[in-house]
């Protein structure tokens, strides 16, 4: 069993702060991820847990050991990079193999962990391959086969998919996670910058920013329960659209008269001091469709996006900073330059105000976390 915990774990580069405060808690047997834009410091974190990067501050903890000064071969850690970084003159088997023969581990119990491997990634015809007679996706498992060998406690992912074309992402992805799957009791850390890979992989998801921790939860949590814009808009694609407006009704439900000249009935509850408190609602742009009633938002088509399952539709390209987008299911030929009332369902919308979820305001006790159900079409 490897539960990890982070408290107060902190990074700096003489006096250049990269992370600071970061606390964590990760159970024996999940799949974390940790996402973010460039730069926020995921990989920087993930290199701490390995020991490859010093820790500036606070302390790392693997199974209730501290960590901090234990050289990266003692952590029971094993971690898969983002270039293959495989042994060019060497067979697969001798690749995977390699690691467990500086350990002294005897032939038979090379032969038996390299087969296993194998086995498990779908590798056992190539074992006698060069790296150059293989695939990107097949050298990116042998670099994965290269750690399972050494039957770690606790697995590191550094965005190993993103040197391999769209449809070997979708493969190889799918193989970490019946990876994952069968292997129940492993830890693994993944660091990646595609929302698919943190949304279908991640038991949970760590999103980093401003050198810290910005929230952490499930997938679909972070999509239904963002705790401030910058989740709201991370997570998700198209991001979030975020209108402008006043709280014009309190109570169990908010009605904010948007400055666009729009109502959003949010299902949001407000207090009576919150009228005509400025607010941001936040629609998904999937959450968006027609109407011929009241409209959230209504606008003149600048540019669709016709991609089979959906169309993207965006608004106001040419006088706002950022266009206001619809995605609408199936094929909706001949929009542009057409107006178009859109408006969402009450429960899908969020509401947001100097940046942070009204959700999670002070004196206010969520109840746990319900996936909401399809609204019919």
């Amino acid at each position: 069993m490897a539960d990890l915990k982070l408290t107060g774990v902190a990074k700096s580069y003489g006096d250049v702060q990269v992370l600071s405060d970061i606390d964590l808690d990760i159970r024996s047997g999940e799949f974390i991820v940790f996402v973010g834009p460039s730069g926020c410091g995921k990989s920087t974190l993930l290199r701490m847990i390995a020991g490859l990067e010093q820790i500036s501050g606070g302390v790392l903890e693997i199974a209730g050991q501290r960590m901090n000064d234990i050289p990266p071969s003692q952590r029971g850690i094993a971690m898969v990079f983002q270039s293959y970084a495989l042994y060019p003159h060497m067979t697969v088997r001798d690749n995977m193999a390699f690691a467990l023969k500086i350990a002294g581990k005897s032939r038979s119990e090379i032969r038996e962990a390299t087969d296993r491997a194998g086995r498990m990634l779908q590798l056992t015809p190539y074992l006698d391959r060069l790296p150059k007679a293989l695939s990107g996706g097949q050298r990116q498992r042998v670099a994965i086969g290269r750690a399972i060998v050494r039957d770690p406690q606790v697995y590191l992912f550094d965005e190993p998919l993103s040197n391999l074309d769209a449809a070997l992402r979708v493969a190889t992805r799918i193989e970490i996670a019946q990876l994952k799957a069968s292997m129940p009791d492993r830890t693994m850390i993944y660091v990646t910058h595609d929302q698919t890979e943190a949304m279908t992989l991640a038991d949970r998801i760590v999103v980093l920013a401003g050198g810290g921790i910005a929230q952490v939860g499930a997938p679909l949590e972070l999509y239904e329960r963002p705790i401030n814009e910058f989740v709201a808009q991370f997570i998700g694609s198209p991001a979030m659209n975020l209108l402008p407006g006043k709280v014009a009704q309190t109570g169990a439900e908010t009605v904010v008269a948007l400055d666009g000249g729009g109502v959003a009935h949010v299902g949001i509850p407000t207090r009576h001091e919150d009228q005509g408190m400025a607010v941001n609602v936040g629609i998904r742009p999937e959450d968006m469709r027609e109407t011929e009633g009241e409209a959230i938002f209504e606008g003149v088509v600048d540019l669709t996006e016709a991609l089979g399952e959906v169309t993207l539709l965006y608004f106001g390209t040419r006088d706002r900073p950022v266009p206001v987008i619809a995605k609408l299911p199936g094929i909706h030929p001949a929009l542009d330059g057409r107006r178009v009332r859109l408006t969402a369902d009450p429960q899908a919308l969020h509401l947001f105000h100097q940046g942070q979820s009204l959700l999670y305001r002070e004196g206010v006790e969520l109840p746990p976390y319900q996936p909401r159900a399809a609204i019919p079409a």
